[in-house]
C-alpha cells in the first residue's frame, strides 16, 4: 500500500481505520466531562433516570462497543486490501473540493438509506427485535459511548456493512474515507450523548440530533424516527416522522416531548 500522509510512514488505509475509533472515545469523553460539570440544566434526562431505567451496566456497553469496533477494524482492513488498486488511481489524481463533496454527499445519503430500512426492519420483525436490536434498546437513556452499543450481528449488518457500501457506492479514496467517517462518528456519538447544549452545530444543521433520536429511544417514539444518522428524509417520506419540542423538565434540565397527537396514537 502506497498511500503516506505526513511522510511518517502511516498509509491513508491504517488511518481510516483507527482513527475513527479514537474520535469516538476520545468525543464521548468531552461528553462524560460535560456531563460531570455545571451541564445539568441542559441533560434531556436526569442523573437518575440514567442510572435506573438503563438495563445494562456501562462496563458492559464499553465491552460490547470495543467488540463491535474490532470487528469494524477487521472489516476495514480487509475492503482496503480489496480495493487498494482503485483507490490508488484516486488518490493519484487528488481529489478535488468538489469531488470530494460529492462524495461525503453520496456517502451521507447511502449510509442514511441503508440504516433507515434496516432499523426499520429490526423494529417491525418481532424476533430480530427480541434477539438482536431490543440491546441497544437497553439504554433507554442515552449516553455518548453508548452510540454504538449494539449486538453483534446488528453492529456488522447495519453499521459495518453500511459503512462499506457507503465506501464503495461514493467511490471515496481512503483518505476521504478517514474524514467520513470520523465525522459520521462524531455525529453518531452526538446524537446519543444526551445534552441538549445551546449552539451545537450539529442541531442548527440537522433535524436529526439527540433530542429526536431520544424520542426512539422511548416506550412511545419505537415506532417512529429511524432515521440515523445524518438527515430524516426518509420519516418523513415514510410517515415515521415524529414532531417534538424542548422543554423545561420539572425539577431541573430539560426533556424532548413529542407531539401529543403523535404520542396518544
Amino acid at each position: 500500500m502506497r498511500f503516506w500522509v505526513m511522510e511518517i510512514g502511516v498509509s491513508d488505509e491504517l488511518l481510516g481505520t483507527f482513527v475513527p475509533i479514537v474520535v469516538y472515545w476520545v468525543y464521548s469523553g468531552i461528553y462524560i466531562l460535560l456531563g460531570r460539570g455545571s451541564f445539568d440544566d441542559y441533560r434531556l434526562h436526569s442523573r437518575k433516570d440514567e442510572d435506573e431505567k438503563n438495563l445494562v451496566s456501562k462496563g458492559t456497553v464499553v465491552k460490547g462497543v470495543l467488540l463491535q469496533q474490532a470487528v469494524q477494524a477487521i472489516v476495514a482492513t480487509l475492503l482496503f486490501t480489496v480495493t487498494s488498486n482503485d483507490s490508488e488511481a484516486v488518490t493519484v489524481q487528488h481529489t478535488s473540493p468538489f469531488v470530494f463533496l460529492r462524495q461525503f454527499l453520496v456517502a451521507m445519503l447511502v449510509l442514511d438509506t441503508w440504516q433507515y430500512f434496516i432499523h426499520r426492519y429490526m423494529h417491525q420483525n418481532k424476533f430480530l427485535y427480541r434477539h438482536i436490536h431490543s440491546q441497544h434498546h437497553r439504554l433507554v437513556v442515552p449516553y455518548a459511548f453508548g452510540a454504538l452499543y449494539n449486538h453483534p450481528l446488528e453492529g456488522l449488518i447495519l453499521d459495518t456493512i453500511g459503512g462499506a457500501l457507503s465506501f464503495l457506492l461514493s467511490g471515496m479514496s481512503p483518505r476521504t474515507s478517514i474524514f467520513f467517517f470520523s465525522f459520521a462518528t462524531i455525529k453518531t456519538v452526538d446524537d446519543h450523548c444526551g445534552l441538549w447544549l445551546p449552539g451545537n452545530l450539529f442541531h442548527i444543521f440537522f433535524g436529526n440530533n439527540s433530542a429526536y433520536h431520544d424520542i426512539h429511544h422511548q416506550l412511545y417514539g419505537t415506532k417512529y424516527n429511524f432515521s440515523q444518522p445524518f438527515f430524516v428524509m426518509w420519516d418523513r417520506i415514510l410517515g415515521t416522522y415524529m414532531p417534538y419540542s424542548v422543554d423545561k423538565r420539572a425539577g431541573g434540565g430539560l426533556e424532548a416531548r413529542p407531539a401529543k397527537e403523535c404520542k396518544d396514537e
